[in-house]
């Protein structure tokens, strides 16, 4: 019997929740394919004709996080008065919508995202895409002409690192992972800048210059 397309999602998502569910109450290291089929009610075989790896289920768990984090800053057409600014704001976003997953999120990093990955997920891949094609968007908006691979390439390596800080940040309210982001970013919108053609199709916020000269006190 043919499974629509429909009873494949409706499989899909109980798989994710069960997921979301065993990771709350037993963990990442405890958590198993075959706990999260039981827990879906599917057979073990089934699951992995959607998911090859509990990593890659949780990818799926981060990738989703970031994608309605993206819906909501899109819903938003207010520009910022600066890139460094609406860079902020997304990733400040979508860490907020990465919170439940925050601890496990080292598992993450060391294998689907690892520079070092022997494959690449479809999950991981939707991740890093979600992120750099709302890099993009900002930077069009803010003046800044298409972004070349060495810039795109930087971003995701800032970005990879700050989730790696975040994971494990102490500090009140994660204070020292938002000093670290504002730093990144400025100098990455800093190198922009200097490598980067100014794009005179791009949308200006009113009575701010695209690439307003840094200032002092």
């Amino acid at each position: 019997m043919r499974v629509s397309a429909q009873t494949k999602a409706a499989t899909r998502d109980r798989i994710l929740q069960a997921a979301r569910q065993l990771l709350a109450e037993k963990g990442y290291e405890a958590m198993t394919t075959r706990g999260i089929a039981d827990a879906a009610a599917i057979a073990n075989g089934t699951l992995f004709n959607y998911f090859a790896t509990k990593e890659a289920i949780i990818a799926c768990l981060a990738s989703e996080a970031i994608a309605e984090s993206m819906k909501k800053a899109d819903a938003n057409d207010r520009i910022g008065e600066s890139l460094e600014e609406d860079l902020f704001a997304v990733i400040a976003l979508g860490l907020r919508n990465l919170k439940p997953l925050r601890k496990h999120m080292p598992v993450l990093l060391e294998t689907c995202l690892s520079p070092l990955a022997v494959s690449v997920s479809d999950e991981s891949t939707s991740l890093r895409v979600n992120q750099l094609e709302a890099v993009e968007s900002l930077a069009r908006k803010h003046g800044f002409g298409p972004l070349s691979a060495t810039a795109l390439q930087l971003y995701w390596t800032l970005y990879i690192g700050l989730l790696m800080f975040w994971a494990s940040d102490k500090s009140p309210k994660q204070e020292d992972t938002l000093a670290l982001m504002d730093d990144s970013l400025n100098m990455f919108v800093g190198w922009l800048r200097t490598e980067m053609p100014d794009d005179p199709t791009a949308i200006k916020p009113k009575g701010v210059s695209p690439w307003p000269p840094s200032q002092t006190s």
